[in-house]
């Protein structure tokens, strides 16, 4: 499908029931959130895209926030229809609640996994760097050699496997799940990675987005791993400022929650998709056991 610039956006949709619209995180990377969409095809009629620049959609600028939430609005308004629920990844995960803000009107529901709050007084970085490292261990040395020199694509993906094999709490099937993360691989836009990430990183620090946050009038579900290696507390700011905001936490998941703890995502996401809008509770706060 196109935008309504015209720029192609690769898009993909399975399951029955009503529209949920996946936001893969990155930005950069291209959609790889299947294995969430065959979770809940039976709730939902998942819709899948890669956003601009990424993946198999057009690498036709400008990569932009605002141009990332209006896309979204092509894909919701020409596969979703007039209202949609969202899920969001990482920095998918602050795509759509960016969405929710703007078009509320637009949006059911918004379940928030991964993400990394919105707090602009106390960065979550040095704590994910510190983390990165500690995660990698024996792998280290060459996740810091590939990082420090011009790479080949054959070796910026096998330095992107090693870096997202750190985002699984499981060290004994860490690598076999980023090598399936990065097949095919689609290449990383660092352009497009580079100008999102200031950009959030701006506006976090200088606007009223707490504020904006503290009005918006759709229920959330914030889903995340205890083994994240982005703390945790950092979505502690934007729990506490949402009005209608459940939390499931997933214990011994990592980034990727669905992938380590299928069951328990599925449970959770799918309980906050099916209930009733009067049965919505607020601000409930659960943690899930750890599957293992």
């Amino acid at each position: 499908m196109s935008s309504d610039d015209g720029c192609r956006l690769w898009t993909d949709q399975i399951g029955h029931g009503p529209a949920l619209v996946l936001c893969h995180g990155g930005p950069g990377l291209w959609d790889y959130l299947d294995d969430v969409a065959g979770l809940l095809a039976a709730a939902a009629r998942t819709i899948r895209w890669d956003q601009r620049g990424c993946g198999r959609s057009q690498r036709h600028g400008p990569y932009t926030v605002g141009r990332f939430v209006a896309d979204l609005d092509a894909v919701r308004d020409r596969a979703a229809g007039p209202r949609m629920a969202m899920l969001g990844h990482s920095w998918g995960a602050h795509l759509a609640l960016q969405y929710a803000i703007e078009h509320p009107d637009r949006v059911s529901r918004l379940v928030y996994v991964s993400g990394t709050g919105i707090d602009p007084e106390r960065g979550w970085h040095p704590d994910y760097k510190r983390n990165l490292r500690l995660r990698l261990g024996n792998h280290l040395e060459l996740w810091e050699a590939l990082s420090n020199r011009a790479r080949t694509p054959a070796e910026d993906r096998e330095w992107a496997v090693l870096q997202w094999s750190a985002d699984f709490a499981d060290h004994s099937t860490a690598l076999r799940y980023a090598q399936r993360m990065a097949t095919p691989w689609l290449g990383i836009n660092y352009d497009c990675n580079r100008a999102i990430t200031t950009e959030v990183n701006q506006k976090l620090s200088t606007n009223d987005f707490v504020t904006r946050c503290q009005s918006l009038d759709v229920p959330v579900l914030i889903v995340d791993g205890t083994e994240d290696i982005r703390p945790r507390w950092a979505v502690d700011s934007l729990e506490q400022a949402l009005p209608n905001v459940q939390r499931a936490t997933l214990a011994g998941a990592g980034h990727l929650p669905w992938v380590e703890d299928p069951d328990g995502f599925r449970q959770a996401v799918v309980g906050f998709l099916t209930a009733d809008d009067g049965a919505t509770p607020d601000r409930v706060h659960r943690e899930l056991p750890d599957p293992r």
